[in-house]
This record gives C-alpha cells, structure tokens and sequence, in this order.
C-alpha cells in the first residue's frame, strides 16, 4: 500500500492533506471548478481585448499575454491534476518521470510568463507616469512590444532543463544540483518582486508630488479670488 508521500509528489496540494480517496476526490473537483473558471475568465478578457479596438493598448497587450499564459494552467495543466487525483496511487501515469516532467513543464511555463507579464505591465505604467510621453511612445513601438512579449516566453523557457531537478527538491536523495535549482527559483522570485515594489513605488512618488503642486497651485488661486 503505497504511502502519503508517493501521492502528494503528484500533486502539491495533497501535502497538506491526509491521504485518502476523499481527499483526492475533493482536491480533483477542486481543480476541475478552477480549471473551468479560470479558463473562461481569460478567454474572456482575451475575446473583450480583441473586440474592442479602444481596449487595444500597449498595457493591455501585456495582459492578454499574462492571459494566454494562464490558460496554459488552468486549461492544460489543471485539467490533469483532476483527472489524476481520480487515479489510484499506484497508477503508472503517476510514476513516469516523463509525465510528471511535461506537468512541471506546463506548470513553470504559464507561472512565469504570467509573472513576466505583470512586470511588463508594471513597467509600463511606470513609464507611462514618470517619463515623459516623448519617452513611452519612443519605448513602446509597436515592434518593441512584440520583442517584450516574445522575450518574456523565451526567458520562461531557459529553466525547462531545470525541470528533472525540481522534483528531487525535499527528497533524501537531493543533492546540490536541486539545491541550485531552488535557489535560482527564489532569487528569480525575489528580483521580479524587487522590481515590482520599485515600478509601483515610483508611481506613488510621482503621484503624490504631483498631488502637492496641484494643492499648492489651487491654494494660490483662492487667494487671488475676490
């Protein structure tokens, strides 16, 4: 009878959870409902995005890239943890190492372009507010932005011969190559987290000294008033 630990290497919520057909059941439907909604959403905001010419912004098309990325989660990876929550745990689905690598696969691609995507935008509006507009349209060509959004998918790429050392991570048999592979993950993790606070932080700054003249010029335009 196989152990906790041989099923929750199929499926990272199950480490939280006791082993049991009703635990994989729930965590399957789980999956499934999320699956279903999330791959509606982002169809949706890709179709709205597409139909709509006003909505067809350089910001916007960074979130339809985190989009499409999504759906590589929830329309083709969530999709088999539900079904293989719903497979015994001695399944051999569950214990080909090629399987379990094209899951990971999936998995790591639509997390960090949709990662990539919200630097993207975040980056942009950051220009957008800072900069002057001479700089923003100089940036945001329609060529550069497709270079940003291409680039983004090919960074997303780099870690897939990472992938086989994922899967030893926490194991007794990990060794310094998983170890190096996980801390690539948090210092990659890290510097997009870095550089967000510092794309969102300078548009606070910005804004807010812009708040001050404003209140400073209106409080001079009260004064002269009869």
């Amino acid at each position: 009878m196989p152990n906790a630990s041989s099923w929750s290497a199929s499926s990272p919520l199950l480490l939280l959870w006791e082993d049991s057909s009703g635990t994989r059941i729930f965590v399957s439907l789980l999956y499934a409902v999320l699956a279903i909604s999330g791959t509606l959403s982002n169809v949706m905001v890709i179709y709205l995005v597409f139909s709509f010419k006003k909505l067809q912004t350089t910001s916007n098309a960074f979130i339809v890239n985190g989009c499409a990325a999504d759906l590589s989660v929830c329309a083709l990876w969530m999709p088999q943890e539900a079904v293989l929550g719903l497979l015994p745990p001695n399944s051999s689905s569950l214990r080909s190492a090629e399987y379990r690598l094209l899951r990971g696969g999936l998995l790591g691609l639509g997390l960090t372009v949709s990662l990539a995507s919200h630097l993207l935008v975040a980056f942009n509006r950051y220009v957008l507010i800072t900069k002057l507009p001479s700089v923003y349209q100089a940036l945001y060509q329609r060529r550069h932005t497709g270079c940003m959004i291409g680039l983004s998918w090919a960074l997303a790429l780099l870690p897939v011969p990472l992938l086989p050392g994922l899967w030893t991570l926490g194991s007794a048999q990990s060794d310094g190559s998983s170890r190096y592979t996980a801390l690539l993950l948090a210092l990659a993790v890290l510097g997009q987290t870095a550089l967000l606070l510092h794309c969102y932080l300078g548009i606070v700054r910005r804004v807010r000294g812009s708040a001050k003249r404003v209140s400073v010029l209106n409080f001079h335009l009260l004064h002269q008033l009869p």
